[in-house]
């Protein structure tokens, strides 16, 4: 498995998972057209040498070392909110007090909002359920930690993560379910493809402005609010693990949560180390079987390289990494080429005993 920055080519690949990844996932829509501008967005992002934290989009893909196949996508925004508003619910109680009659009341609302101005985002995380295996998922989540730990001055130091919020088998959310019988009366793959498209100005023109008592809502719309989908609670796991918290901002259309920690805060962010590397022309056996898995990465923006490489974790604390031929030929190294690795925790585990279904990564979706 190596991670690289998407490319033109893998346009049918990034329809595949639009497709298959359904309503909800509104930063990868099943439009080849907005998909091929977002590939070029990320293109001239790579390209770019400007770290004045503009709005830049970069796009990763994770393919199949023997196949080529395409196997999910993750991805990170800098300057998320400054070119666009970001739209938001925040969840809040509000207390009304007379002092006259001696009443208090407490009540849930739900109030629009334009929070976020200028922060990171992280996006587009899919792990195709074709492609569940070991360390799949983690490798799609924590190799934008390493990339950012790298090339840390593009990227504004608030990071958020929109989850992607409750909807049942058919794509339908009861949260928008709600919504709509009272305000719009869009169904919801329509609005997430006005969201995906970024044409928002229907939030404005129609969508509630001043507070939303939710003890006036639906049993089924109240309960999903600030929670995500089953496919999405790996990711959201992960997230709290490096550090992120929800504090009230819910999703316009299906009030999945936005979790949010300062950028330089993030755990693995902290903890990915510049290292250089050793190249081994025979491949250490004993590391392959009984190693730890550790994301190894270069340190380059076009040629940006990752992959899981199993190795001895405490030989790490020399600054030092063993690299194979053929893994320094995939990240792009050279002797003494200098990479940065993050530990992903726990042993090696032979693919023949993988059983998906007991694993933690069996779907990962954001």
């Amino acid at each position: 498995m190596i991670i690289r920055p998407v490319r033109h080519d893998d346009l049918n690949d990034l329809y595949e998972i639009a497709c298959e990844s359904g309503p909800g996932f509104t930063s990868l829509m099943p439009d080849k057209d907005r998909l091929s501008r977002k590939i070029e967005s990320s293109i001239r992002s790579f390209r770019s040498q400007a770290v004045d934290h503009s709005e830049q989009r970069y796009l990763f893909v994770l393919e199949e070392g023997t196949s080529g196949q395409i196997m999910g996508t993750t991805g990170i925004t800098s300057g998320t909110g400054r070119s666009q508003p970001l739209y938001h619910f925040r969840h809040s109680t509000l207390t009304h007090h007379s002092r006259e009659l001696g009443l208090r009341r407490s009540v849930g609302a739900l109030t629009r909002c334009v929070h976020y101005r200028n922060c990171t985002e992280f996006c587009s995380l899919y792990l195709r359920p074709a492609f569940r295996r070991a360390n799949a998922g983690k490798l799609l989540s924590k190799v934008r930690f390493a990339f950012i730990a790298q090339h840390l001055d593009r990227f504004p130091n608030l990071a958020i993560a929109q989850m992607r919020g409750v909807a049942d088998e058919h794509g339908q959310s009861p949260f928008w379910d709600w919504l709509r019988d009272h305000f719009i009366d869009l169904d919801f793959s329509q609005v997430t493809q006005l969201a995906g498209a970024g044409s928002l100005d229907f939030v404005e023109d129609l969508m509630p402005s001043l507070p939303l008592y939710t003890h006036l809502m639906s049993n089924p719309a109240r309960a999903v609010i600030g929670q995500v989908h089953p496919d999405t609670r790996p990711a959201l796991a992960m997230l709290k693990a490096e550090g992120f918290r929800h504090r009230g901002m819910v999703d316009l259309f299906d009030a999945g949560p936005t979790v949010e920690c300062r950028t330089d805060n993030i755990r693995s962010v902290r903890e990915a180390a510049l290292m250089s590397a050793e190249i081994s022309t025979t491949e250490n056996q004993h590391l392959i079987d009984t190693g730890r898995p550790v994301l190894v990465t270069n340190t380059g923006l076009e040629d940006f390289r990752a992959m899981v490489v199993n190795t001895d974790t405490h030989a790490l604390a020399s600054g030092r990494i063993e690299l194979s031929t053929k893994q320094a030929d995939a990240l792009g190294l050279s002797v003494g080429a200098s990479v940065r690795t993050l530990p992903l925790g726990q042993q090696a585990i032979p693919a023949a005993s993988i059983n998906v279904t007991d694993s933690a990564e069996v779907h990962y979706a954001l």
